[in-house]
């Protein structure tokens, strides 16, 4: 195999080019940003020009853009900062939600997407004050939710309504006025950015969101923390590249075009396979593929081997595979939750990335028993 194939990008995406040089660029200035020297200055521009970016990425205002650490601290920073005690979440969102204190779960079907119905029911039982928390698109399926949907419930019920769109950010078109979202969280190295920076973005900038994180007056004293101007930087080149792509159209048509050949192809190489949450609205760039009986984590090791980088559909903690709550909770069986695999495309994926993945995958099958039709290569 002449090249490695980078199909893990739901993990994390590689930085653009224009990403690292704005970095480098903010990295070779000094300046804080709450300095009032010309430094200063400039730092503080720097952040405001990310967060106008930011804000354009989603159809927000600018001053309702609060950058974070992280997807995982914007996500707490919306639960624990609302003022809402009562939390109803999916179950199918990111461990940072769906694992924070006590909340109440939305079920979903056999596809993946919540059910509205009980969701609605949740909050006519139980007329506490709350806030509900559905992830736009999930990390392991690409299913999208019907977020727009599940926020004139919430409303009608007198609930907020947080929005996790850490991976559709940058991947599809996200107007906070058409969510209908309170707040969104999104994370910069989805798309092309660097790791640690995010943003939790409000609908009304004027929200009384109490802070996690105390004892500076940053973000408008909701999030104390000299900002990373480096990392922020960075995140509004990623922005702003994400922006310009979806309205030329290069995301969705060019990276649907390669997840559905690549699904196409393993289903025609190896007709076990299932691909999970295929009849749902998905992201166009994931892809959940499972081949029952061949574990997942043999198969990830096997394409790490054949110089092939993927997810394993379960989480992995200390060496052993977890089973995953998001297919369990579409009713999955263990043949299928234990044989998942993620693949996910990007910024830089290529025609032979999809090549070497379903060389490398079809060989496996073929090696471990499995009918394969079609040419595979060798091993």
């Amino acid at each position: 195999m002449s090249r490695a194939a980078y199909l893990d990008y739901n993990a994390g995406a590689p930085a653009r080019p224009e990403v690292v040089a704005a970095v480098v660029e903010a990295l070779a200035e000094a300046g804080n940003p709450s300095s009032i020297h010309g430094l200063g200055r400039a730092a503080r521009h720097r952040v405001e020009q990310a967060r106008a970016r930011v804000a354009d990425l989603v159809e927000a205002e600018p001053a309702g853009v609060i950058f974070t650490s992280g997807g995982t601290e914007a996500n707490a920073l919306a639960l624990a900062g609302c003022g809402r005690s009562r939390r109803i979440v999916s179950a199918v969102e990111h461990p940072s939600v769906r694992e924070f204190g006590p909340v109440e779960v939305i079920p979903v079907d056999r596809h993946g997407v919540i059910d509205l119905a009980a969701l609605g029911a949740m909050l006519a039982g139980d007329p506490r004050s709350a806030v509900v928390s559905v992830m736009m698109a999930n990390n392991e399926t690409g299913v999208v939710q019907p977020v727009a949907d599940a926020a004139r419930i919430a409303h009608g019920h007198g609930a907020l309504l947080h929005c996790d769109a850490a991976q559709a950010g940058g991947r599809l078109a996200v107007s906070m006025m058409r969510l209908g979202a309170d707040f969104l969280t999104l994370s910069a190295h989805k798309m092309g950015g660097p790791s640690g920076v995010g943003a939790l973005v409000l609908a009304d900038s004027g929200f009384l969101l109490a802070p996690i994180l105390l004892g500076g007056g940053q973000e408008r004293r909701r999030r104390a923390g000299t900002e990373n101007v480096p990392g922020i930087a960075g995140f509004g080149a990623a922005a702003r590249l994400g922006r310009d792509d979806l309205l030329l159209g290069h995301t969705i048509s060019g990276q649907s075009h390669l997840r559905d050949r690549l699904e196409s192809e393993a289903l025609a190489r190896v007709p076990r396979a299932v691909i999970v949450g295929a009849e749902a609205a998905r992201l166009p760039n994931t892809s959940c593929l499972a081949l029952p009986g061949l574990a997942s984590q043999t198969q990830v090791m096997a394409l790490d081997l054949a110089g092939v980088a993927i997810s394993a559909g379960a989480a992995c903690s200390s060496g052993t595979v977890a089973e995953s709550r998001v297919l369990a909770a579409m009713g999955l069986g263990p043949e299928i939750r234990g044989s998942a695999i993620r693949v996910s495309l990007g910024w830089a994926s290529r025609p032979e990335d999809v090549e070497c993945f379903l060389d490398a995958w079809s060989e496996l099958a073929r090696r471990t028993g499995f009918e394969v039709s079609g040419v595979v290569a060798a091993a």
